[in-house]
């Protein structure tokens, strides 16, 4: 299913030496102008690897980002974030989710106003695939837009701070 070329094993304390640089400046960056920085992904990535114990692919790998190494064989993991403020709008949306490559779980991850891990959840393909095509969200059916709180809702919470 996968090859050593599209599994990356960083030095996880090297990196998380970078995260922290990187979360301090997105808070500075948004404390200044009110607007995100754009790392979400990149932390939420790194949480979930350092957490969950997941094996990061190489970038641009088509379909997923990770591979869980568990009782059933390998699994292809989507890692998705999103930062949840006190006054963040709650119909916030997980990022696009696309089923033209193989994949078999999204795992989203939660991050508080200081981009740390809160919560993570995790839904099979086959539950995002039926939620998607329910009739009568556009962003939903047609740009594969979740919101947070339907992922939330058809998901399981594995991983509380």
């Amino acid at each position: 299913m996968t090859s050593a070329a599209e599994v990356r094993k960083p030095d996880l304390e090297r990196v998380g030496d970078i995260i922290q640089a990187v979360r301090d400046l997105a808070i500075r960056y948004y404390e200044e102008t009110g607007k995100p920085l754009g790392v979400t992904s990149e932390i939420a990535e790194f949480e979930a690897a350092k957490i969950l114990g997941l094996e990061l692919c190489a970038a641009r790998q088509a379909g997923y980002d990770a591979i869980r190494v568990a009782g059933h064989g390998p699994k292809r993991v989507q890692i998705k974030g999103r930062r949840i403020r006190e006054a963040s709008n709650p119909g916030q949306r997980v990022g696009r989710i696309k089923f033209d490559h193989e994949w078999d779980s999204v795992i989203l991850v939660l991050l508080d106003d200081r981009y740390e891990a809160d919560k993570i959840y995790e839904a099979e393909r086959e539950a995002i695939k039926q939620a998607l095509s329910t009739p009568g969200s556009k962003a939903r059916n047609e740009r594969g837009a979740l919101g947070v709180r339907a992922f939330m809702r058809i998901g399981k919470k594995i991983w509380q701070k």
